[in-house]
């Protein structure tokens, strides 16, 4: 039977921990669970454990919780742990010291088919510029962020109506059994292991994933149907699409979660509303959008229906 790998396993949320708990299935052993340290959150400002470490706790794992990567406890710690392999999902950038480390090297998930969509956000990118195809990819860190040789990608189809949220649990999966896949295939080829080196077409843009932003998530009216349509369904549930609507010259913030809409000719200023009592549909550059669910501020998420039912529109009111 073939050695199994001493696994060093790096990661924060919800996404993580489904790779952690496929490795714990495995033969390999996990010699150690570094995640981010505790953090204050909520109105309490309670100190809020990572999802990771929640699992590690549960499941009686080493949890590891560094402030600093590059300081003299750490780098103690990780020569203690002696890990064949480092495996990271989800975790923040390490210094060279700590990928250099495991004579197996450091590879990393990433939630897209690379080198598209490389950065913090590939889930939601992904669904934001309209792909019909994504997936996830298994690589060697290296000293630049998602640019590492590929050792493995599993592709998968993104349907039309789908929002980030499905297709979030769809990839942690995928990237779990992806990981497990690449651990056994180190196992297996050991420093022999073949790799693929990402390819740029310098004739094409390659789309990428930067952070999620007040900006960069807020609605422009003056895009067309489709684009929008895709903008709130891959912010949904988070971090949500917003836009404000302006009435008697009061602005209030809207997030809208979900929508339809049609391709239609008109001669109305992007922004402006079309409703009745039960439908809020809102002009694009080509078409209407309707609005399904939305949240105002202090308010709760609810159905289009109820929000008419309890708010007062007129002919004056525009989003913006």
């Amino acid at each position: 039977m073939e050695k199994r790998l001493r696994v060093c396993f790096m990661g924060t949320p919800e996404f993580a921990v489904g790779s952690l708990s496929k490795i714990t299935e495995t033969n390999h052993e996990i010699v150690g669970v570094v995640t981010a340290v505790d953090k204050p959150a909520g109105r309490g400002r309670k100190l809020q454990e990572s999802d990771v470490k929640k699992f590690a706790m549960k499941n009686n794992l080493p949890v590891y919780q560094p402030t600093n990567l590059k300081s003299e406890e750490f780098q103690h710690q990780l020569k203690q742990m002696n890990p064949d392999v480092i495996v990271v999902v989800a975790f923040r950038m390490l210094p060279k010291e700590v990928w250099n480390f495991p004579k197996y090297g450091t590879f990393n998930l990433h939630a897209s088919l690379l080198p598209k969509y490389r950065g913090a956000a590939p889930i939601h990118w992904s669904i934001i510029n309209g792909e019909s195809e994504t997936g996830v990819t298994s690589f060697f860190i290296d000293e630049k962020i998602d640019t590492g040789h590929i050792i493995l990608n599993r592709k998968t189809s993104i349907n039309h109506t789908e929002n980030v949220g499905d297709l979030y649990k769809r990839l942690m999966n995928l990237g779990a059994e992806l990981v497990v896949e690449t651990l056994d295939l180190i196992q297996e080829k050991g420093t022999h292991i073949e790799t693929k080196p990402q390819k740029l077409d310098p004739n094409k843009t390659i789309p990428a994933a930067p952070k999620l932003t007040k900006e960069n998530t807020r609605i422009e009216w003056n895009n067309k149907s489709k684009h929008t349509y895709n903008l709130i369904r891959g912010l949904n549930p988070f971090p949500v699409a917003w836009t404000k609507l302006v009435l008697d010259e009061e602005e209030i913030n809207v997030k809208i979660f979900s929508s339809t809409f049609e391709i239609t000719e008109h001669n109305k200023t992007p922004g402006q509303v079309l409703f009745d009592k039960r439908k809020l549909g809102i002009f694009t550059q080509d078409g209407i959008l309707y609005v399904e669910e939305l949240k105002t501020e202090g308010k709760r998420k609810m159905k289009i229906i109820d929000f008419l039912n309890g708010f007062s529109l007129n002919e004056t009111a525009r989003f913006e």
